[in-house]
């Protein structure tokens, strides 16, 4: 007895699932992303969003080597470890809090270049 109502109450819920995939198919039938256009000339020439994700992905990759080379960063966080070892804290601060205070450091001290430039 208990066998056959167990296996009743799993038909009943693939039945239910099934039909709730069926309803659910509109939204699978959505509208895609909108590529980037670059106008050349008359026409704009769209790129595929695999091409996209590409693109993106290589330019957040160059951004820590960009910030590395082009600005005070690790000149500030290298003279940030050094008074944390003059201080004779090896570990506290840690690693984290010295790399955000460099960080808000570069975009102090660099932010006449960034006004200069827009």
């Amino acid at each position: 007895m208990r066998r056959s109502l167990g296996l009743g109450r799993f038909c009943l819920g693939l039945l239910l699932a099934l039909a709730l995939l069926g309803i659910s198919q509109g939204a699978w039938a959505e509208m895609a992303i909108p590529a980037i256009t670059s106008k050349a000339g008359a026409g704009g020439q769209t790129y595929s969003l695999s091409l996209q994700t590409l693109l993106i992905l290589t330019s957040l990759s160059f951004l820590p080597a960009i910030l590395l080379m082009m600005t005070s960063f690790t000149r500030i966080i290298i003279v940030l470890s050094l008074l944390r070892s003059a201080l004779g804290t090896p570990a506290s601060p840690p690693n984290q809090v010295l790399i955000g205070l460099s960080l808000f450091l570069t975009f102090f001290v660099m932010s006449p270049v960034l006004d200069k430039i827009y």
